[in-house]
Parts: structure tokens; sequence; C-alpha cells
């Protein structure tokens, strides 16, 4: 009787490359049939959008269309605003928000991990941030007109409230978040609290503060716009004033389309950051 031989399985490692280009090659097809179809509904709804409004059947005074616009942002860009040129306009804007967008992260990151290491002090401003987070903060706005003035000051404030709240909460859970066994075992090897802070619990929390810096440039962006709308001497919020007094709808869709043009830059340079500081984290789209 012959003893049975054991055998293990061989892995065609051939197959492997050819599985791997396979999966590529579907990657690839998904993602441009994803960016085909965005470009067939944006032109279907600005198709629709300006076929309704030379029927008529929505009030192109109201509405406009979005050949005006077009031809609005290709005026200001040509021509300037009444303001001066367009690109001193979205700068005024930008720098508001950059500014305020700084700062409001850098105070919402400092005091989220301190609240969030310091029991005690977690204890005494918490009531104190929630009473403050409860206001709405767009009325701040006119107050911060008339303390700060028309110029940069007032829609940086703006900018910094409306950021700050995000970035706090996202940072101070992400403080609370961190593994007591890394915290413990840090402590161990003898690392001071300030020590641990800085090499443990910031790097623990870095994902939960840059989930929140997508928002809070949106919400810097806002901080600008409404405090330009309520009273300044340059920026898109007033090109949108103004364009609302002289009932001038295309000027109003034309500021928000920059807008949105601005958003979206701000939005791909900070994935842009975040891929390279996460490297080591795998994508959504891996399996």
């Amino acid at each position: 009787m012959s003893p049975d031989v054991i055998t293990t399985p061989v892995v065609d490692t051939a197959k492997t490359p050819g599985r791997a280009e396979s999966r590529a090659q579907a990657a690839r097809r998904r993602k441009a049939l994803v960016a085909a179809a965005r470009v067939l509904l944006l032109v279907a709804v600005l198709g629709l959008w300006e076929a309704l409004s030379r029927a008529e059947i929505i009030d192109p005074f109201n509405f406009s269309m979005p050949s005006k616009i077009w031809d609005q942002i290709y005026t200001w860009l040509t021509h300037g605003t009444a303001l001066g040129s367009l690109g001193e306009q979205i700068w005024a804007t930008l720098y508001e928000a950059l500014v305020g967008w700084v700062l409001g992260v850098i105070a919402g990151v400092v005091f989220g991990i301190a609240l969030g290491r310091i029991a005690f002090l977690a204890d005494v401003l918490g009531p104190y941030i929630k009473v403050l987070n409860s206001i709405p903060r767009i009325v701040l706005a006119p107050i911060f007109v008339i303390w700060f003035g028309l110029g940069p000051a007032s829609k940086v404030a703006s900018a910094v409230v409306l950021v700050f709240f995000p970035v706090f909460f996202n940072a101070f859970q992400g403080a609370r978040e961190v593994d007591r066994n890394l915290v413990s075992n840090a402590r161990i090897l003898g690392a001071s609290d300030r020590r641990v802070t800085l090499q443990v619990v910031i790097p623990s929390a870095t994902s939960w503060i840059f989930t929140s810096l997508h928002v809070s440039f949106g919400f810097a962006l806002i901080g600008a716009i409404v405090g330009e709308y309520i009273g300044a001497t340059k920026g898109i919020g007033l090109l949108v004033a103004q364009s609302q007094g002289t009932f001038n709808a295309a000027g109003v869709y034309a500021a928000m389309v920059i807008l949105a043009a601005v958003a979206l830059v701000a939005e791909g340079l900070l994935t842009f950051a975040e891929r390279r500081i996460f490297r080591w984290k795998p994508s959504s789209s891996d399996s």
C-alpha cells in the first residue's frame, strides 16, 4: 500500500498580472463612464434651462439663461467690473476666505486637542462652547462690520467663526478617540504629556481634522461672501449685491459660478494634500 502523497496547490502566478491589469482596465472604464455621465448631466441641465428660458416657460428676466451668464462672465473677464478687474474681486474674496480659514483651523485644532486632552478644561468650557455654537453665525456678520468696518477684517472674522466650530468638534472627537493602548505604551516608555500629545494624539486625530477641512473652506467662502454682501469695498459678494440691486440675474448666477469654480479648485488642492499625507491609506476604490 503506497503512502499518501500530500501535495499543496500551486498558484499560477502568470494569471496574477493579467488579473490585475483587467481590474485596472475596469477601473479606468468606470472612471471614464462616470466622467461622461457627469458631463452629460451638466449639458442636459444647462440645455433644458436654456430652452425653457428661450421659450419663456420660465421667466428669463428672473431666472436668466446659461448663455447670458456666460456673456456676463466673458464681459467681466475682458472689460472688468464696475469695482475693478474680475481678478481683483476674486483675490479679495479668496484672501479673506484663506486668512479666515487658516485662523479658524488653527484655533479649532488647538482648542479641540486641548479640550480633548484635558477633561477639566472640557468640563469648564463645554457649556460656553455649546451656547456659542447654538448662535447662528451668519447674524454675527453685521456686528463684525460695525466692529471692524468695511475692510477685510470683518470678512475674516465672519470666516473664522464659521470655520472654527466644525474643525473644533472634529479635533475634539479625534483627540477623544485615540487608542488608549498607544497612550499607555507611550507613557510606559517614558513619554511626557507634551510628547504624547505631539507624537500620539495629534497624528491620530489628523484624519478627523482633514475631514473637517474639506467642509470648512466652503464655510470660509460663505463667511467672506456674506460679509461682503452686507458691506464691502470689493469682492465677489459685493458683485452679487450690486447685481441684485440692478435686477441683473445673470450677474448673480455668474458670481455663483465663479465661486463654485474657486471652491472646486480649493477642494482639489485639499484632496491632493490629503492623498500625499495619507499615502499609506488605501483609497475607497481599492479592493
